[in-house]
Parts: C-alpha cells; sequence; structure tokens
C-alpha cells in the first residue's frame, strides 16, 4: 500500500507498505480478508452460515457485500433494526 486504509472486510487499518487487494469503487481488503470462503454475521460475528445458504450457488463470497446475516438473527423478531444497528455501529462512515 503507498497509502493507509481501512480493509472493506474486517473494518481493520492496513498500514502503508502493507500488502492489500484494491478494486476501483469497491475498496481494499487485506491479503488474508480476501481468501474468505465464509462469510461472517453483522449482528452476531459468528458463521453466516454460507455452505446451507440458500443463494451459495449464485455467491461470490469473495466478491459480495460481506454484510450477511446469518439465519437464526435473520429470523429474529426485530432482525432487520439489529441489521442496520450493527452495520452502523462497524462501518459508521457509510452511514454519516
Amino acid at each position: 500500500m503507498k497509502f493507509p486504509g481501512t480493509c472493506i472486510v474486517c473494518n481493520e487499518k492496513i498500514d502503508v507498505n502493507e500488502i492489500g487487494l484494491w478494486a476501483k469503487g469497491l475498496g481494499v481488503k487485506h491479503e488474508k480478508c480476501a481468501q474468505v470462503n465464509e462469510l461472517r454475521c453483522i449482528v452476531c460475528g459468528s458463521s453466516a452460515g454460507c455452505p446451507q445458504c440458500e443463494f451459495q450457488d449464485n455467491c461470490d463470497i469473495p466478491n459480495v457485500s460481506q454484510l450477511c446475516i446469518c439465519k437464526k438473527c435473520g429470523e429474529e423478531k426485530d432482525a432487520f433494526n439489529s441489521y442496520l444497528k450493527s452495520t452502523n455501529k462497524k462501518f459508521p462512515l457509510v452511514n454519516s
């Protein structure tokens, strides 16, 4: 990296001279974060359940938003508000 950035997968800093993968219009990822083959739930942090997901045949994990929700959290009464609250907390710049 020539400039510092923030990983779009884990929301951690990527420092100058660290290896990062950048895509125009998408952002930057740590090299290790680009190798993710199972997403984490944005609400609870556990596995999003990619192998059992109904969309697994159409999902391109390295290129999707990384803001998935697991089946358990998705079935809760106030799932959408929990999702919004978690997204706001983890990515404050997206919602400013």
